[in-house]
């Protein structure tokens, strides 16, 4: 038998843009596409858009993205101004969706881009666009649209990961770890990734199947009760959009999830990574809930963002997701840290302060808000996702009689 041939950079290129544009997106014929895309990753975006109207796009448009004029802005740009936005930035997503188009996002930044930044100035404009994005996000959160998170190196990201490589070596490992973890690297990555969401599918149809009341988080300093939504449903790998199109959110996935119950979320939890936030690295976060509600939060290094970030309405101070993830997953496996949530979420167990997915509550998609949060659904502007599993954690199924049964140990599935 021959040997299998390594794929050059530029084979396993190819592949990861296939992969984002007919697993991730899921372009169907006629569509318009939107490809948003840091000035870094123009040879991936511009791979993507080819991709896309070799899938059938009728339109395929980019926005640019640039961490140094995001930057001098927060630096340089007067107190007072913050709470204005570029609405024609979210005026294209609202438009492509609107069109019954699909949205794929790079998203690459430096980590660290605004950790000298004034945290007013950050949150005053996140909460800014988060409002405005509003009737957008509701599409996203309700899989109106097919949508993608990809990422790509950029330098500074890249030396961050890799401090102790040359500027090249660094984005050159990055590439290395970025192909790897979505299996871009394997000579057929399209059917490597069916039999990954087959393997989803499966977690999450028997979650579904149990309805536990509440999931038990148990280990180190963390002991967190999480109920679950009322009629609540696990999401995981591929979905379909109300109009039938199959795509697959991020790339990469690992993780099943589904929505907490916004009153019934009880105890102490530790983060078990790093969080990413805005341009600020948030570590040691401690969080105590009461009733749903976050009664005391801090952090060794970002509490001002952290708190920030909490403060941004009545649901950020509430959960919107709960999500496993096997701590033997090919992230966690890679023992890289990679200051970005897309990744670090898929390497361990996580929750998610903030808005809930409707499509985690049966029904929830066609609820009123009012319906939504008597189901147990939480309402934000924000949604930010945070690590607390580990081999260290364990998690039990509570079920509605409060009997106990084991859903991980030590970080891994036993169900």
């Amino acid at each position: 038998m021959l040997p299998v041939m390594a794929l050059s950079f530029d084979e396993k290129l190819r592949n990861y843009a296939r992969l984002a544009v007919r697993v991730g997106l899921g372009v169907k014929p006629g569509q318009r596409v939107l490809v948003q895309a840091p000035v870094e990753t123009a040879k991936l975006a511009r791979l993507v858009v080819r991709e896309a109207y070799a899938a059938g796009a009728s339109f395929v448009d980019v926005r640019w993205d640039d961490d140094d004029v995001q930057l001098a802005r927060f630096e340089l740009a007067p107190d007072g101004t913050f709470d204005t936005i570029s609405r024609w930035r979210v005026d294209a997503e609202t438009e492509t969706a609107d069109a019954g188009g699909a949205v794929i996002a790079i998203r690459a930044t430096n980590p660290n881009l605004l950790a000298n930044v004034d945290a007013k100035r950050v949150s005053t404009y996140q909460k800014a666009w988060a409002t405005y994005r509003q009737p957008y996000s509701a599409q996203v959160m309700t899989n109106r649209l097919n949508w993608n998170l990809i990422s790509a190196p950029v330098a500074d990201w890249a030396a961050l990961m890799f401090p102790d490589a040359s500027a090249e070596e660094a984005v050159e490992k990055q590439w290395d770890a970025i192909f790897a973890a979505t299996r871009a690297d394997l000579p057929d990555p399209v059917a490597a990734w069916e039999e990954h969401l087959a393997h989803l599918k499966g977690r999450r149809e028997a979650l579904n199947a149990k309805q536990y009341a509440a999931l038990h988080f148990r280990g180190g300093e963390t002991d967190l009760t999480v109920g679950l939504a009322d009629n609540h449903l696990w999401g995981g790998g591929a979905a379909d959009t109300t109009g039938g199109i199959t795509f697959t959110a991020n790339i990469p996935t690992e993780e099943v999830w589904t929505a907490p119950h916004r009153e019934r979320v009880d105890g102490v939890v530790v983060s078990t990574k790093p969080l990413s936030y805005s341009g600020v690295l948030i570590d040691g976060i401690r969080i105590e809930f009461r009733d749903g509600r976050i009664v005391d939060a801090s952090a060794r290094q970002g509490e001002a963002a952290l708190k920030e970030m909490i403060s941004t309405d009545e649901g950020s101070h509430r959960l919107g997701e709960v999500a496993l993830v096997p701590h033997s997953s090919p992230i966690s496996r890679s023992g890289l840290f990679f200051y970005n949530t897309l990744y670090d979420e898929n390497a361990a167990s996580h929750i998610a302060i903030g808005r809930a997915y409707r499509f985690n509550v049966a029904g929830g998609v066609d609820m009123t808000d009012e319906q939504f949060a008597q189901a147990g659904g939480n309402d934000s502007l924000t949604h930010v996702d945070w690590m607390i599993g580990s081999d260290q954690i364990d998690v039990d199924g509570i079920t509605k009689d409060g009997n106990r049964e084991p859903v991980m140990r030590g970080g891994e599935f036993v169900i």
